[in-house]
């Protein structure tokens, strides 16, 4: 006993859907995926860190600024220096505080070294909290 069934044309038509139900499958085990890993990236090295409640400290109302031009002169604040008396007149800006931090503006042309030289200068004077100024830039988001 066979039985034989009709063959209709519309039974085979072709579909032109795209199955997304794979794709969703897909994206779902790459989601899982990615919640796992992300946060086992973040974390290199475990530290417990201690909570502090002191409040930032206050900016200084006059900074020190040594400014390190392209021509290589130096001046602090207004005045200018020679490099060969760069310690004494930091010492008279500070009052002989070398813990005050010194704000460091070189010249866009000045090269690395040159700019490296003169921090081992302010280091060499007992001047360890060397901070480099730049210009903001707002076009970057």
């Amino acid at each position: 006993m066979a039985i034989r069934l009709a063959k209709r044309d519309e039974d085979y038509a072709e579909t032109h859907e795209i199955n997304v139900t794979p794709f969703i499958d897909i994206m779902l085990v790459l989601l899982i995926i990615f919640m796992v890993a992300a946060p086992l990236a973040t974390v290199d090295i475990p530290v417990n860190l201690p909570s502090a409640s002191a409040e930032p400290s206050p900016r200084p109302d006059k900074p020190i600024l040594v400014t390190f031009k392209a021509d290589h002169s130096l001046a602090i604040g207004d005045e200018a220096v020679k490099r060969s008396g760069l310690a004494a007149a930091l010492d008279a800006a500070t009052g002989s505080d070398r813990t005050q931090r010194v704000l460091l503006r070189a010249d866009q042309a000045l090269s690395y070294g040159e700019v490296m030289e003169l921090m081992n200068q302010l280091r060499n004077s007992g001047y360890v909290k060397v901070a480099l100024v730049a210009l903001e830039d707002r076009s970057s988001p």
